[in-house]
């Protein structure tokens, strides 16, 4: 088999996927825009060929790198980058090149948050209203239906960049003065936690594994007013988030492929589909995966691309929480008191690249424990400010 790479190298971690594949034999071609003594040895190591373009946004050199790549290795089976920024162009190759996966006749499914929210309609999942805005009267048009709040945020974009929380008509014309000229999608505000359903499909669309997380609270608010974020793992996953997951997922038709699904789960207990990213929940996500079950889920997806089995028990013996912090705060908790108080229940801890950490912070721990109170408990202790 051979599996092409778009960008092997970020985050650091994903480099685990390449690792794992050639473990199973798989022929693991990388392209991207790093000098290839940047890449570390295991990564070196891992691949069958790298080729370096100029500008991975520049497509016409990657459909160069993909064609020499093909002439050289034959036909490509998959092609992934793992990354949200890149499924575009994932979908363009996979059709220009006849691969396997998603194509450009349904990439708007996924990227597109107007289109996303027409197949949570007809999936029968509960949604916040929402129009695409072109103008201020359709902006206007839109608040006299639901009233403020409203949140306006970029129809294809990623993460919570350039997304905005709009409480009257003086912050709404203040957006509109200063908004990027692209497309827009504006949603009622929904007040609620955030949850996600997270996990892997096989190649039949089956789920072969599945988390479910709470976050502290929102990306948006956690970029937009430079505050703290963490999030944990359940270990039993509620009934209403399975369902509404399994049955977006049936939606989708997704296949052989990790999901992250976003909620909110509402005062009321009821949940209200957000969106969905159809890649590997970011940051460190995949790491509290193993953490919290004792498994290695890049090998599983190595497993399910390579054999099409997921060999790994999932039995969710242990909450995992990221916890971030940031070089903008003063902390009460220093380092070494922290790692002092809770060493054993630190499985993981590091740097955050720069372009994760508006949301995720500077530097993350990854903790973990059977009792959710105590994950909780140490995590506002690791985030609490002078």
């Amino acid at each position: 088999m051979n599996y092409c790479f778009l960008s092997p190298h970020f985050p650091p971690n994903f480099s685990n996927f390449a690792f794992f594949l050639h473990q199973k034999g798989v022929k693991v071609y990388g392209i991207a825009d790093a000098p290839y003594d940047q890449l570390s040895p295991t990564l070196k190591a891992s691949l069958t060929e790298y080729y370096r373009v100029e500008s991975m946004d520049d497509y016409d050199q990657m459909v160069r790198a993909l064609g020499y790549i093909t002439h050289r290795g034959g036909k490509i089976d998959r092609l992934e980058s793992h990354n949200e920024y890149w499924l575009e162009t994932e979908a363009a190759l996979r059709t220009d090149f006849n691969i396997y996966g998603i194509k450009n006749d349904t990439i708007e499914r996924i990227k597109k948050k107007s289109v996303m929210k027409q197949v949570f309609i007809d999936a029968g999942v509960a949604v916040a209203g929402g129009a695409l805005v072109e103008d201020l009267a359709q902006c206007e048009a839109f608040i006299a239906k639901v009233g403020y709040p409203v949140i306006a945020k970029p129809d294809i974009g990623v993460g919570a960049l350039k997304t905005y929380k709009i409480h009257n008509k003086d912050e709404l014309q203040q957006f509109f003065a200063s908004k990027p000229p692209i497309p827009y999608f504006m949603e009622a505000f929904v007040q609620g936690q955030i949850v996600s359903f997270d996990g892997l499909t096989d190649r039949a669309g089956k789920v072969v594994f599945s988390a479910a997380h709470v976050f502290s609270r929102g990306v948006m608010e956690t970029v937009n007013e430079d505050l703290d974020i963490y999030y944990y793992s359940l270990r039993e996953l509620p009934e209403d988030l399975v369902e509404a997951g399994h049955r977006l997922i049936k939606a989708f038709g997704l296949t052989e492929r990790f999901f992250h699904i976003e909620f909110f789960r509402t005062p009321s207990g009821g949940l209200v589909a957000l969106e969905v990213n159809m890649r590997p929940p970011g940051g460190l996500t995949t790491d509290m995966f193993n953490f919290a079950n004792d498994i290695n889920i890049y090998e599983e997806y190595a497993n399910v691309v390579a054999r099409g089995v997921f060999e790994g028990e999932v039995l969710r013996p242990y909450h995992c929480a990221y916890v971030g912090q940031k070089f903008t705060k003063t902390y009460r908790h220093s380092h070494e008191e922290i790692m002092g108080l809770f060493g054993d229940k630190i499985v993981h801890q590091q740097p955050i690249a720069g372009v994760f950490s508006s949301a995720l912070g500077n530097y993350g721990f990854l903790i973990r424990s059977e009792n959710l109170e105590e994950v909780i408990n140490m995590a506002e202790f690791i985030q609490e400010i002078k």
